[in-house]
């Protein structure tokens, strides 16, 4: 009974997967049909065309390499990982220095707030407002009073956040599948994403976030004792650099519920005590540290959010399809006090919900929403610089080139979504896949950028894995069998 009542969730979550990646795969091509087809249309085709068969040569030569072997196996990984981190590094040289958007504001704060300065001057400042961000202020701070001033301290740390991220999702795909080859197409597939790895060069604080999530997910799967205590704290810190938290955590709770409680048609209770340890520690690593922060001086409001509405606020505003929106800033005096804010926030998100209802828009902003977040090209270009140094034609190659890697991800995730129906794969795969749906539902309500699915980009790129390993096999098949008719 309880087996049979764990299977129909889990073809609920897959069915869940294929619709969201479906639905991806739809609005990447419309998207690329309006951007890329309406100009140079055969250029851009061929293009898209070449991408795709060089990824899946890139991919035969992995699948042909034995992986019986394990000391060949980890020279296949660290040559993936060695060519990731040249690229990389050479994408900081081919960027400005300058530092933009929220990035600035930590980069440039952190120096300040090492004299003694105040890092918010009024209860409205970014840092009052959004006072979680202080955590990753605090990371930033460490850096510079190790290394210095200098940002190529913290874009090399970007570059060694991100190769420990393929490592990690390497050994994910590992445990998931027990297939070796596929791992390495995780690798493949995430490290020519130059949308997810371009935003290096900034002080950024989703790679850290995101890596940090990661080692969560394998240490849960290790399923021990000591494996979720560990857990609970790099959840802790997780969530103090990235405030995405509650998302991860409400993945791991269904997760934990769902596939380690009821196990082998059996109700383990052993499994809800290591949950309630990570949950724990997680509270009071998240708790402490606001209150080390509060202490410090470093900001009176700890880690709190003081500011929430502010998503809602940009979210259900149909007029910017949910996207930052300069005209709805200008509707507010950034020198109001939070109280008084927060009050027009209130009225702005009522103004917002009642001409959603009126005007029936509310599918239309969600079609809209998640296209721009997932399927769209993730504007990661937009907050390096890279057209201020580079010639306009340079610029527009550059971000198709980044955008290509993004649709051969959507491409092979969609596939992949489909393959897992017929897949076989451990029940571990679910606690990665529960916090992907939960990301995807709430961000059709608050503010979105492409940018915000870099966290969750491994995770598709390990279902992209799934997808482009079978479409090589299949390929690999049929061409094999047309040689044997031939002959």
């Amino acid at each position: 009974m309880l087996n049979k009542f764990q299977s129909v969730i889990s073809k609920i979550v897959l069915i869940c997967v294929a619709i969201f990646t479906s639905m991806v795969f739809v609005q990447m091509a419309i998207y690329f049909g309006k951007s890329y087809l309406t100009y140079e249309p055969v250029f851009n085709v061929l293009v898209l065309i070449c991408a795709i068969i060089l990824v899946l040569l890139a991919a035969l030569v992995l699948i042909r390499i034995s992986d019986d072997d394990p000391i060949k196996n980890r020279l296949v990984l660290l040559s993936l990982l060695a060519i990731f981190a040249i690229a990389a590094i050479i994408w900081i040289k081919l960027v400005p220095q300058t530092q933009v958007s929220d990035f600035k504001a930590f980069w440039d704060n952190a120096p300040r707030a090492l004299s003694g300065k105040q890092i918010y001057q009024m209860d409205n400042d970014y840092f009052a407002k959004w006072a979680y961000q202080t955590g990753f202020l605090v990371y930033v701070m460490t850096v510079v009073k190790i290394f210095g001033h200098h940002i190529i301290a913290i874009q090399l740390l970007n570059v060694l956040y991100q190769v420990l991220i393929l490592l990690v999702m390497y050994q994910l795909v590992v445990k998931i599948f027990n297939n070796i080859k596929m791992a390495r197409l995780s690798v493949l597939l995430l490290m020519i994403d130059l949308d997810w790895f371009a935003l290096n060069s900034q002080t950024n604080n989703q790679y850290l976030g995101m890596l940090l999530f990661l080692v969560t997910f394998y240490l849960i799967i290790l399923n021990k004792y000591w494996s979720f205590a560990l857990a609970g704290l790099t959840l802790g810190l997780g969530s103090i650099i990235r405030p995405i938290g509650p998302v991860i955590i409400a993945g791991i709770i269904v997760f934990g519920i769902m596939y380690l409680f009821i196990s082998n048609n059996h109700l383990h209770l052993d499994a809800i005590w290591k949950l309630l340890i990570t949950l724990a520690i997680y509270f009071v690593i998240f708790s402490g540290a606001g209150m080390a922060i509060k202490s410090s001086g470093l900001n009176s409001y700890g880690l709190s959010n003081r500011d929430s509405e502010w998503k809602f606020v940009i979210g259900l505003d149909y007029n910017s399809r949910g996207v930052y929106d300069q005209a709805m800033v200008d509707r507010f005096d950034l020198k109001d006090t939070r109280a008084t804010m927060s009050k027009k926030e209130y009225s702005v998100i009522h103004e917002n919900i009642n001409y959603l209802n009126s005007n029936h828009k509310w599918l239309s902003l969600l079609w809209s929403k998640n296209s721009t977040l997932w399927a769209q090209n993730s504007t990661a270009m937009d907050f390096t610089g890279f057209e201020k140094i580079h010639s306009a034609k340079t610029t527009s190659l550059m971000r198709m080139a980044a955008y290509m890697g993004t649709v051969i991800l959507i491409i092979f995730s969609w596939v992949g979504s489909l393959r897992l129906f017929k897949q076989r794969f451990s029940n571990n795969f679910y606690l990665l896949l529960l916090p992907l749906m939960a990301y995807a539902v709430v961000q059709l309500l608050i503010e979105v950028q492409g940018r915000y699915r870099l966290e969750f980009i491994p995770v598709i790129a390990i279902l992209g894995s799934v997808g482009l390993y079978s479409t090589v096999k299949f390929l690999s098949q049929k061409w094999r069998g047309n040689n044997s008719h031939n002959v």
